[in-house]
């Protein structure tokens, strides 16, 4: 019998089972390890992410906004007196002129006060003449009662003249020359007094009548005013321009001071910005310009008007056209403009993106110089415009950024980019 020799198995099942267990825990404590200490780490496609470069160029700082093209000017159709919609003479966007009718209202309390009020001018008319003539026969009385003192002095002085030189050649006694005396001083006496109460007279009456002119002007005021609104009543166009908003129908009751609708002057527009944040409101003045594109054409505008009402977090502004007007632009239309709130400077800048939602600007994944991983690197960032962010550090010109989305990343530390 032959003896065969067998050779020991080197890699027995034993054996390779417990190398294997020692690889898997080895495995398992570097990848706890590589988990809980070292940086997490995502494969992302390069198709799926947007990557930027930051530059270094000029730079203003502006915001998007979104503006309503205006009437340069529009005025309000308001009731001064209320009353019930009698008649409508145009419709809603009717194109009027100056003193075109738009429509009449009916007011009866008001046109029973305007024929009171002529009665009682009428009444006043006759009171005065009455007065007049009256005033004018008591100032005749009192002439021809001048006129008779008048006469009397005369002749009383004619005698005192005489008997004075009579006396004084002893032609007449003492008693007639007292007598003379005695009748001319009486007759003087009386005459001054007649011609003072002329004179009172005379001014009384003048007083009395402007007294009355005073009052009938008064009342003939009233009278034209009562006049003006009941001729108001049939509410008329005061320019020219488009009635818009016309709010009234036959036989509605409008109150005092409705607003019946707008008439707009079709000599301009202007934009409203009525959308701003009230954060801005510190940083927008008169004088400030804004863009926007209209058929392919840049135009600019200039705040002439700063609301400084804010409701619900927003305030409004008014901007008017700088040089030319767009053809073909009208009431309504929507604008997208852009707001300057700083002159232009130069600065390192990095395009606007997603990733904004997720990191606030306080951080950002910078790609490696060899382009295969991104990594994240704190920033700052300041100032903005529509289309960039303005760099305070953190970042230099030439970096490469990513700029779109990060909101499947979560904590992900470092991005391997692939291809």
């Amino acid at each position: 019998m032959v003896d065969i020799i067998r050779k020991k198995k080197t890699w027995t099942t034993k054996r390779i089972m417990t190398i294997g267990g020692i690889a898997a825990l080895v495995v398992l404590i570097a990848g706890s390890f590589y988990f809980t200490s070292g940086k997490s780490k995502l494969n992302v496609p390069l198709e799926r992410i947007t990557v930027s470069e930051v530059i270094k160029a000029p730079f203003q700082e502006s915001i998007p906004e979104n503006g309503t093209v205006l009437p340069l000017t529009t005025i309000y159709l308001v009731t001064p007196d209320g009353g019930r919609v009698e008649e409508k003479y145009v419709e809603d966007g009717a194109i009027l002129k100056k003193g075109d009718p738009i429509l009449k209202l009916t007011n009866t309390e008001l046109e029973m006060t305007l024929a009171n009020n002529t009665t009682t001018v009428s009444t006043m008319l006759a009171q005065m003449q009455l007065s007049k003539v009256t005033a004018q026969q008591n100032t005749v009385s009192k002439l021809n009662n001048m006129a008779d003192v008048q006469s009397q002095y005369n002749e009383a002085e004619r005698i005192y003249n005489l008997d004075k030189k009579l006396y004084a050649q002893k032609v007449i006694g003492s008693q007639e020359w007292q007598t003379a005396q005695n009748n001319y001083n009486y007759l003087l006496q009386k005459k001054n007094l007649t011609q003072e109460i002329l004179k009172q007279d005379t001014i009384s009456r003048q007083q009395q009548e402007e007294q009355d002119k005073q009052s009938l002007a008064g009342a003939q005021n009233t009278l034209a005013l009562l006049k003006k609104r009941v001729n108001d009543l049939v509410l008329r166009a005061p320019v020219d321009g488009q009635l818009t908003a016309l709010d009234a129908e036959v036989g509605q009751q409008k109150t005092q001071g409705y607003n019946l609708g707008q008439l707009d002057v079709l000599d301009g527009f202007k934009v409203r910005l009525s959308d701003v944040d009230e954060h801005y409101i510190n940083r927008v003045f008169t004088g400030q310009t804004g863009t926007f594109s209209f058929n392919d054409t840049t135009y600019k505008l200039k705040i002439v008007k700063v609301y400084t009402q804010v409701t619900n977090g927003r305030f409004m502004v008014d901007m008017n056209f700088v040089g030319k007007v767009p053809k073909g632009i009208r009431k309504g239309q929507t604008l997208q403009i852009t707001l300057a709130l700083s002159d232009e400077t130069t600065a390192i800048l990095v395009p606007k993106g997603g990733f904004f939602q997720q990191t606030g600007g306080n951080w950002i994944f910078k790609v490696s110089e060899d382009g295969k991983m991104a990594y994240r690197v704190d920033i700052q960032l300041n100032r903005q415009n529509s289309d960039y962010f303005e760099v305070v550090s953190g970042l230099k010109p030439g970096d490469k950024v990513i700029t779109s989305s990060y909101e499947t990343y979560g904590n992900i530390q470092e991005l391997v980019l692939k291809k």
